[in-house]
């Protein structure tokens, strides 16, 4: 009974194995073949949502980012516009601030000059007023006084604003502050090339040379044969 049954079960296999061999012949595919596996696979995988039912999470989070960046992008183009505009503005008040300044520069150096310019009119006025007639001592002291008034007054104006005369007698000639006017022989006491004479005094302010001193320069004198 048992040979019997392996008997059928052989049998069996062997129709099947014969059955199988007879559909790939013919070009059928077989139940468990690759295609058949494909198919079901797509079956299977029909099931989840199409695409065009909404965007994924992935294109979500790249459409926010983008959103971002635009709006940085706009923020940075604004910061951008208004520092330009700032600078141009800066630029601008620098620019009037540096010709205020040409203009007014000396506005304090003038100040001073005007109260310089009331002392020589009021001893102007002093004089004409209260000289009598054919009395020249009196007017020739009140105009030393004025004048020495005014020389003080200067002095103390030229101090203020770091204008000082060059007093370069004895000192040795030197092209950058001194112009020469011709040579003199050198005299007791004098030594050859240094500054025998000034005919012009020479200014500087603050230390830089502003006018030339005209002067006259000592040279060795040459003995006659």
């Amino acid at each position: 009974m048992a040979a019997r049954s392996v008997w059928a079960v052989r049998r069996l296999v062997q129709r099947l194995l014969a059955s199988s061999a007879a559909s790939e012949g013919r070009g059928w595919l077989h139940p468990f073949s690759t295609a058949t596996q494909r198919t079901a696979g797509e079956d299977c995988s029909s099931e989840d949502p199409p695409d065009d039912l909404g965007p994924s999470l992935a294109e979500r989070a790249l459409k926010l980012k983008a959103v971002k960046l635009e709006k940085e992008v706009q923020d940075l183009t604004m910061r951008y516009q208004r520092a330009v505009a700032d600078g141009e503005n800066i630029r601008r008040r620098t620019q009037r601030c540096v010709e205020d300044a040409k203009i007014f520069g000396i506005q304090s150096f003038c100040k001073d000059l005007v109260e310089v310019a009331d002392i020589l009119e009021k001893t102007t006025e002093y004089i004409s007023e209260e000289t009598e007639p054919g009395d020249q001592k009196l007017t020739l002291e009140k105009i030393f006084r004025g004048l020495s008034l005014l020389e003080a007054k200067l002095k103390s104006v030229f101090a203020k604003h770091g204008l000082e005369k060059m007093t370069p007698i004895g000192d040795k000639y030197d092209p950058h502050e001194h112009e020469l006017i011709c040579h003199v022989p050198a005299g007791v006491g004098v030594q050859p090339g240094t500054v025998a004479l000034v005919r012009q005094d020479g200014y500087k302010l603050h230390g830089r040379t502003i006018r030339l001193a005209q002067v006259e320069v000592a040279v060795e004198s040459q003995r006659r044969l």
